[in-house]
């Protein structure tokens, strides 16, 4: 990628850091001139991920920037994940398609950060886009994530498990989620508000776990449900680390604590 400090610049740059990273975007610059594909799907992605786009002059582009920019660039925001010290657990990963309220979005987000979540991936086409909403949604905690856009829901789960993940889907007919083992290498997938996950994505997933309901209603809001299985995976990880920590100890003759 094309950098100088906080200004990327590139159509292809631009264009990804809008698609995977739009928080960090916050304003895009483009050369005055006649509209052509290129301007249009920028426009659109600024759109709609609510990112102010600047017209200026090709003089004024240049002066910003040391290097060629086919007429493109984008600031960004300070805050950059790899300069903050990191407790995420990178060996969990959320996958959520078709999560069209933005306030929703938000509040996954918000329970990711909580519980430790090592990385996001939003099914892009049918989810809310990562605006000003989703970022209060989350009581600023989507700034603390890594959030990533994907096109695919089905080439993301096959290349994860390529990588040793084992995918978990949350559905209604799925088995309670504490009777599955969420430590490891887990990938947790939760659909959206009207249909849950899509079909391939069940069929892909190597179990599906679920939430029994003991009341009257049916189910529980994505995110209630994302925040009760997440905090689950967080119980059982949190054991096995108690006992791997406690095996080391009897294994290198360390004194009980």
């Amino acid at each position: 990628m094309s950098t100088t400090q906080n200004l990327i610049f590139g159509f292809h740059p631009v264009r990804e850091a809008l698609r995977h990273d739009p928080h960090r975007v916050e304003r895009v610059l483009v050369c005055k001139g006649p509209s052509n594909r290129r301007r249009r799907e920028l426009e659109k992605l600024c759109q709609r991920h609510s990112v102010k786009l600047v017209q200026i002059t090709e003089g004024e582009l240049s002066r910003k920037v040391p290097g060629v920019h086919n007429g493109f660039a984008a600031e960004l925001s300070d805050l950059a994940l790899d300069d903050v010290e990191s407790t995420s657990d990178v060996d969990l990963v959320v996958l959520l398609e078709d999560v069209q309220d933005p306030r929703n979005l938000g509040a996954i987000l918000r329970v990711c950060e909580g519980a430790g979540v090592g990385r996001v991936l939003v099914r892009d086409k049918g989810s809310a886009p990562l605006s000003a909403t989703v970022v209060k949604a989350s009581a600023g905690a989507s700034e603390w994530l890594d959030v990533e856009r994907i096109t695919n829901s089905g080439a993301e789960i096959e290349r994860l498990k390529s990588q040793g993940f084992w995918v978990y889907g949350a559905h209604a007919e799925g088995r309670p989620a504490w009777d599955v083992d969420l430590s490891g290498k887990v990938v947790l997938c939760f659909g959206g508000e009207a249909k849950g996950l899509r079909s391939r994505t069940r069929e892909l997933c190597d179990e599906l776990v679920a939430l029994p309901m003991r009341g009257r209603i049916e189910s529980l809001n994505v995110s209630a449900a994302a925040a009760a299985t997440l905090f689950e995976a967080v119980r059982q990880r949190s054991f096995a680390k108690r006992d791997e920590t406690r095996d080391s100890r009897k294994k290198d003759g360390a004194p009980r604590s």
